[in-house]
């Protein structure tokens, strides 16, 4: 069955002009954003296919606004494998954007730290990833729409915005690579050590299925990593789900001025 049209559930303010640039927002990211203007806002139990987030330090919106003088549809917030969501519904912001005309894409999370130099609170500009749970956003029928059946995956995150984001972040930005997990169980100490063997820097439950298919789709993708923990084994300490999005919160100025930075550079 198709995906209905946007324009049957998005408010007018949605095509009064081409919107400049996507956002999708992960744990703790949801409220960093400073515009100049929200021009609409509509609740995710709205947006038919994807329905509200059941995660903490989620907000749940998608809102359309005027952000470094752009415009910019940001998704506040993500679905993930482990609400027991099919991969149609995470990736679903990906395929809105894409019917709205948007050819740029910011992905965020909240992710956990390999990389022993990588204290909580960097921010950390993803180069490549690691997909090792043998799930594919793109399995199942090749949608119109969706570029080739065997897209080329050497350049996911795209070089030129890269550059953009590390120069937003500023000089304690680092550079790396994010392992996906499919969560919710955190990972065990073997696979952290198994992951930092294969070079990832950090680990987390999102972003790379909504990459994969902004990517297969030909839209120009950039992705940031707030590090807010380390990993299991890296720390003797217990993980929590309260000590990333704390973690967030005090990482949040600095948050807040990347992305912004990097819209204004596109």
């Amino acid at each position: 069955m198709p995906e209905p049209e946007p324009k049957t559930f998005l408010p007018e303010a949605f095509f009064e002009a081409p919107i400049d640039c996507g956002l999708i927002l992960g744990s703790g990211w949801g409220d960093v954003l400073r515009p100049e203007t929200v021009h609409a806002e509509v609740p995710y139990a709205d947006l038919p296919g994807y329905g509200a987030s059941t995660v903490a330090g989620h907000a749940g919106k998608l809102l359309l606004m005027t952000l470094a003088g752009r415009r910019v549809a940001a998704f506040c917030g993500r679905r993930h494998w482990y609400e027991g969501c099919p991969m149609d519904q995470i990736v679903w912001p990906v395929d809105c954007l894409r019917r709205l005309g948007v050819r740029s894409l910011l992905l965020t999370n909240a992710a956990g730290g390999l990389n022993p130099d990588f204290a909580p609170g960097t921010l950390m500009v993803l180069t490549d990833h690691i997909n090792l749970s043998g799930i594919s956003p793109l399995r199942g029928p090749l949608r119109e729409g969706w570029g080739p059946r065997f897209p080329d995956m050497s350049a996911v995150y795209d070089p030129d915005y890269a550059d953009l984001l590390a120069a937003a972040g500023g000089p304690a930005t680092r550079r790396g690579v994010y392992a996906f997990s499919v969560g919710p169980a955190y990972e065990t100490p073997a696979e952290i050590r198994t992951w930092r063997l294969l070079g990832a820097d950090a680990v987390g439950m999102s972003t790379v299925p909504e990459a994969v298919v902004a990517h297969a789709c030909g839209m120009r993708v950039a992705a940031l990593s707030c590090v807010t923990n380390a990993a299991a084994g890296i720390s003797a300490k217990r993980l929590a789900h309260a000590e990333v999005l704390a973690a967030a919160e005090a990482a949040k100025p600095h948050m807040a001025e990347t992305v912004t930075r990097f819209v204004a550079a596109l």
